[in-house]
């Protein structure tokens, strides 16, 4: 008797799978589909298991998937022979409501169909950049989901990029580590996105988008450590609310899933990638997204922030003390006004822990919001996701009759199907109430942002906060963000500290925090880091010292047109140029080792004869916060010569005359 190898799976489900095997022909021709431009094939093997192969034109093997569903009731797809295939050519154009790489994106993929007369099917996209599957059921009534199985292996021992976790209660705030696969510990685990380097040929990142009703998927390291395996967090059985933002699983049932019969389950798909470059420019979370359900998006209104909570709430050179209070909020609105800022978030202690609808003994919100309205300045406001949950149906009415601009919800730290169904149940009210949202504590963006515009960031990345306790904030990772969990969706990682440090001068501290690496390196991270909602993180006493810096995050946009990378290489550099109406703006960052960059802007309009530049100064390896800002012409070769100092940075802009 045949055993499919389900990783996880109750025995229930084990055996549905290996019934469903026995019943189908032993040998079922492969389904082959290869990319709109030739370079990637895949062959969907159907029996005696569910499988995808990938490989390159040549044939040469990269990645088999071996896949599956079972639900608690017996019924499963394992593999067999399917009763129809249906394959279609798609190439369309998306244009994103809130466009963060391209305000246009070509949808080009072959698709293959696999209807296996049970009730199950199986869709499989392969792209240019990519490959896709997901399940799709037509059962009717509930179904609940006992298992599903994803067992990636490849050819040769790959690298991987893996973001560790302990368990599924996770802020999803990762330090990526590199080394073989085989060198990882077997059971392993690491939230998505995860990125694998395979022997001699392209890179593969791991994602998932359209994430409705249903768990977030991670992976596990295969019990021979040579396999990475789907692992979901299983339907919580018992919680317990431990604070006001923690509400912990203690104890988790059998199942993933209580869902509808007929639908269709999120997509699993992988990037590819012959070059680095090409994960910067990696569309495909939102590509295979679920379009918008919002119908009027004219209210939606991305842009910069002025936060509080980084620099711990600090002012200096005003006539009132720091701290959370109506003139510290007046204060920050007025900055924003001045420095064309489009939203003040008031963060945690705006309201009585425990209380969305009591505000703190300073604080009279209403006012606030008049006061911003009328200098062109929304209001977002920070709460708890354990507290909002509880006070779901007072407070969203409440916040809207306030007028509040949006809200940033934090310490979600799950995606099991309750979590998520709340982020999908607060989105949809959000949209209604005209409110904005930033995910905090957050799963990885997969898909929402697509479907709720209104759902602008997400956290999920370990960002410029940890600098306040941690040295784990590099250059290093910084620039390895870009290719990894950026690819996944738009990332609130809160760049703009001012006390700029290399490492041998960094301290980790809280009421006065720092960054590692130059000014320019954080100038930088707003042109190469992706968020419509976009935070300066340190204190408007801060950047009013330095009036050389506000000239630029004055007109750095947080919304793209077109992106164009220059350099790109993982955990080392980024240069690109991303286009905001007729302006350009280029921005390059550095690892730790100094280097010179040769960029060629010969995608600049005629017009374009100079560059306004900020640029690591002469000092910048032994103080972070030297640079300089300058004008230079353009010659011919519309070649530029750009100089990091370790942990550098580089912008310019570039408007046609």
């Amino acid at each position: 008797m045949m055993t499919p190898r389900f990783l996880s799976f109750r025995l229930v489900a084990s055996c549905a799978l290996a019934a469903t095997a026995l019943l189908a022909p032993l040998r079922a021709d492969p389904v082959s589909l290869a990319s709109p431009d030739g370079r990637w094939r895949v062959e969907v093997v159907t029996s005696p298991a569910l499988a995808l192969e990938l490989a390159d034109r040549s044939g040469r093997p990269l990645l088999r998937q071996e896949i599956g569903l079972a639900l608690a009731d017996g019924r499963a797809l394992a593999g067999g022979a399917p009763a129809h295939v249906a394959t279609r050519t798609g190439d369309e154009i998306v244009t994103p409501t809130v466009p963060t790489k391209a305000a246009r994106i070509r949808d080009h993929f072959q698709e293959a169909t696999l209807d296996f007369g049970t009730g199950f099917s199986l869709v499989v996209r392969l792209y240019d950049n990519g490959l896709a599957y997901r399940f799709a059921t037509r059962l009717g009534g509930t179904v609940t989901v006992a298992g599903e199985k994803s067992r990636s292996t490849f050819a040769g021992d790959p690298t991987v990029y893996f973001g560790a976790e302990q368990d599924f209660y996770s802020h999803t705030e990762v330090h990526y580590t590199t080394q073989p696969l085989s060198q990882l510990a077997p059971a392993a685990l690491a939230s998505l996105p995860l990125l694998v380097r395979t022997p001699g040929g392209p890179a593969l990142l791991f994602s998932e988008t359209a994430l409705e009703n249903y768990p977030g998927q991670w992976l596990r390291v295969g019990a021979e450590s040579r396999s990475l395996d789907g692992a979901w967090p299983a339907l919580p059985t018992r919680e317990e609310e431990t604070s006001d933002r923690d509400i912990v699983v203690r104890e988790r049932g059998p199942n993933l899933a209580v869902t509808s019969g007929t639908r269709a389950f999120p997509w699993r798909f992988v990037a590819i990638a012959a070059t680095d470059a090409e994960l910067l420019t990696n569309t495909l979370s939102y590509q295979l997204a679920d379009p918008s359900r919002v119908a009027d998006t004219s209210w939606i209104k991305p842009g910069k922030v002025q936060w509080d909570w980084w620099h711990d709430f600090n002012v200096w050179d005003t006539d009132f003390r720091g701290g959370v209070s109506q003139a510290l909020y007046r204060h920050y609105i007025d900055f924003a006004a001045q420095h064309r800022l489009q939203h003040v978030i008031l963060d945690e202690g705006w309201y009585v822990l425990g209380d969305l609808m009591k505000p703190a003994a300073d604080i009279d919100v209403p006012a606030l919001v008049a006061y911003g309205k009328a200098r062109g300045v929304g209001v977002i406001l920070w709460a708890s996701w354990s507290t909002l949950k509880k006070q779901f149906d007072d407070f969203l009415p409440l916040a809207e009759r306030w007028g509040v601009a949006g809200l940033k919800v934090d310490f979600f730290q799950r995606d099991d199907q309750p979590a998520v169904d709340f982020y999908w149940k607060l989105s949809a009210e959000g949209a209604k109430r005209k409110l904005l949202l930033d995910y905090h504590g957050a799963h990885k963006p997969a898909g929402l942002q697509r479907t709720y515009p209104n759902v602008l960031t997400f956290e999920g990345v370990k960002g410029l906060e940890n600098c306040k306790w941690s040295d784990l904030i590099t250059p290093e990772h910084d620039t390895t963000l870009p290719f990894i969990r950026q690819v996944a969706g738009p990332m609130d990682y809160t760049p703009g500290a001012m006390d700029n440090a290399q490492k041998d001068q960094f301290r980790s501290r809280n009421r006065r925090p720092m960054s590692q690496g130059t000014r320019c390196h954080q100038l930088a991270l707003y042109v190469v880091f992706e968020s419509p909602l976009q935070m300066l993180a340190d204190s408007p006493s801060a950047y009013r010292a330095e009036p050389a810096t506000m000239i630029f995050l004055d007109q750095v946009p947080t919304v793209w047109d077109e992106t164009r990378v220059l350099e790109a290489e993982v955990g080392v550099k980024v240069a690109l140029a991303r286009r905001s109406g007729a302006r350009w703006f280029i921005a390059a960052l550095n690892n730790s080792q100094p280097r010179t960059l040769t960029l060629d802007l010969d995608f600049l309009p005629a017009g374009a004869t100079s560059l306004s530049v900020w640029r690591d100064g002469p000092n910048a390896d032994r103080d972070g916060r030297d640079f300089q800002h300058r004008e230079i012409a353009l010659d011919a070769t519309r070649r530029v010569t750009v100089g990091l100092a370790p942990g550098g940075g580089w912008v310019a802009v570039a408007t046609a005359e």
